[in-house]
């Protein structure tokens, strides 16, 4: 029994070698099969005498894989006709310079981007009571929205929130013109009769003084006056009824400004969703968010812009009234309004003073009301707009300077005050804007290095499992157990 078991197990290893080596001598026979044509070409050129070498050799035979596919013949290279001056570009373009070309190119697109802004100012302008109603009420939407996101946090509702909120800030503003005029009729009469003083002294320095004017040149330069008055009368006449305009569009303006601020502050997120949906759908997801990063710089802002005009109209009038200047509390507050345009508004608002202490007082209080004016001046330029405004804005003080100026030449005061904002939004979002692309840059190229390192396994993969499944040689001739 123990000789048939060894002799049955010796059968099946012969067996089984005998299937490994047939299998490859099937596929060496294929291979060879497959080489036939190449070899038959090799050895026919061997056989050929001499002579007929000299002819072009044939190209040597393909495999059967590639003898099923028909021959494409290239096509011939067509020859570039041949430049008659050879001194000279072949082409009109050539001659260009380059960065002449990117300066033409850059050039002409600068210019329909130029139209473009002219278009836009030019409506604008058009529409300009609408259009600073709009800035107006979303200016006032910046500053009051806080108070409303903090009572709906409290649970107090929507609407109820929107309406007192907006109800309290125009009840604020109502006081303030209210006190401004009342302090300004109270105390006309007193200026009136200081001014008509202070006019006389003038007068009195221009004969005394180092100027040595005489009574009858200031008699003929007021008679001059007169006839200018009485010869520009129509001139004077239309200007009472541009007045009139300009009341008409004050009240059309303050009523659009107010309606937009209420609904702003009640149904801010629908209209912004809407906005949103006129948009291309490649650009709508890049501005939803920065939209809301916007938004927070225009608050911060506004916010910001308030409390510096609060701090540099409580101490310029504080200055002034100590000073004894009449009029100190109104122009405190003709103080606050001047600064929403920063730097610079105060300290135009604030030679109101300066010239009311020249005409009630005399020289040196002026001056001490100067002092106090750029002092003041010096501590928000230096203290208060880095440390208040700063973070929120992050705009040069050249950038600013320079864009209440254009501002001003394009629209006025309302250009002056809309100015500082609009860079202060704009630069926030190009910022934002910039991040993402960064931003998505670098995923991409995160996206695409995991690819190529997932192909890569996976062709490494490949070829483990090629060299796990090819035979290996020493399979080909197994030693035979040994049968006794």
């Amino acid at each position: 029994m123990a000789r048939g078991e060894r002799r049955d197990r010796a059968l099946t290893v012969v067996a089984r070698w005998g299937a490994k080596a047939a299998g490859a001598l099937a596929r060496r026979a294929e291979t060879a099969r497959d080489a036939e044509p190449l070899v038959l070409g090799l050895g026919r050129a061997a056989a050929e005498p001499a002579a007929v070498e000299a002819e072009p050799p044939s190209a040597p035979p393909r495999p059967r894989a590639a003898l099923r596919e028909p021959a494409v013949e290239p096509e011939p290279a067509r020859e570039r006709p041949r430049n008659p001056h050879p001194t000279r570009p072949a082409t009109p373009a050539e001659a260009v310079p380059w960065g002449l070309r990117v300066a033409a190119e850059s050039t002409w697109r600068l210019l329909l981007l130029g139209a473009a802004l002219y278009v836009i100012f030019y409506v604008v302008d058009m529409l300009r009571v609408v259009a600073f109603a709009l800035l107006a009420g979303v200016l006032l939407s910046a500053l009051l929205e806080p108070t409303v996101s903090w009572l709906r946090r409290h649970g107090v509702p929507r609407v109820v929130a929107a309406l007192g909120t907006f109800l309290t800030g125009l009840c604020s503003i109502g006081l303030v013109g209210w006190f401004v005029v009342w302090q300004v009729t109270t105390n006309a009469s007193d200026v009136s009769n200081k001014a008509q003083k202070g006019v006389q002294q003038l007068h009195d320095w221009l004969v005394k003084g180092p100027m040595h004017l005489t009574h009858q040149q200031l008699s003929q330069f007021t008679h001059q006056l007169q006839d200018a008055i009485g010869n520009n009368t129509n001139q004077i006449t239309s200007l009472g009824f541009t007045t009139v305009g300009i009341v008409i569009d004050l009240v059309t303006g303050a009523l659009l400004a107010a309606f937009t601020t209420y609904f702003l502050l009640y149904d801010g997120a629908r209209i912004w969703n809407w906005a949103l949906r006129g948009l291309p759908q490649q650009s709508r997801y890049a501005m939803a968010g920065a939209g809301p990063k916007a938004w927070a710089t225009l608050t911060a802002y506004v916010r910001g812009t308030v409390a510096v005009a609060f701090i540099d109209a409580l101490c310029i009038g504080i200055g002034i009234y100590l000073l004894g200047v009449p009029l100190a509390v109104p122009l405190a507050v003709i103080i606050f309004l001047g600064a929403f345009v920063p730097l610079v508004g105060a300290l135009v608002t604030g030679t109101l003073a300066v010239l009311v202490a020249l005409v009630t007082k005399d020289v040196y209080t002026a001056g001490m009301v100067l002092v106090v004016l750029v002092a003041v001046m010096q501590i928000e330029g230096h203290l208060l707009q880095p440390l208040i405004l700063g973070r929120a804005v992050r705009v040069h003080a050249l950038a600013v300077v320079l864009g209440v100026a254009s501002g001003s030449i394009i629209g006025g005061i309302g250009g002056a005050v809309v100015a500082v904002p609009l860079i202060a939004v704009t630069n926030t979002v190009v910022g934002h804007l910039r991040r993402r692309n960064a931003a998505a840059d670098e995923v991409f190229v995160a996206l695409e290095a995991a690819q190529e390192a997932a192909e890569t396994a996976q062709e490494q993969a490949a070829a483990q499992r090629a060299a796990a499944s090819t035979p290996d040689t020493a399979d080909l001739s197994p030693e035979l157990p040994v049968t006794s």
